[in-house]
């Protein structure tokens, strides 16, 4: 499985970006997609996942109702659409895969990752 990102970049507070994750590889060891960023030396943490087949989503409490994970099935490609920015939303960005449900926004349950693209929000 391989997973490309794309879409990071600088903006203002307030401002709006879209992630975009593309995967391509063995379909079922991605049943289940995820977003997850890291600020440098601490804990890699969950944003939000996507059961593929259901399109049952999983936010953390911090970005719920600002983030937006969504799927293009046809395109293999899993996006997070992020408005209402803040400054500590500044983070590398992850886009992680794995087969078997449970831990959603555990990094630790995902076996496929990208190399990340960089938000920056000041």
């Amino acid at each position: 499985v391989q997973l490309v990102e794309s879409g990071g970049g600088s903006v203002q507070a307030g401002g709006s970006l879209r992630l975009s994750c593309t995967a391509s590889g063995d379909r079922y060891s991605r049943q289940y997609m995820a977003w997850f960023r890291q600020v440098p030396g601490q804990e890699r943490e969950g944003v939000a996942s996507i059961a593929v087949a259901t399109g049952r989503t999983v936010y953390a409490n911090d970005v719920q109702g600002r983030f937006t994970i969504s799927q293009d099935s046809v395109k293999n490609t899993v996006y997070l659409q992020m408005n209402a920015l803040k400054p500590e939303d500044s983070q590398m960005y992850y886009c992680a895969a794995k087969r078997d449900p449970g831990g959603s926004l555990n990094p630790t349950r995902h076996e496929y990752w990208g190399q990340g693209t960089q938000v920056t929000v000041s």
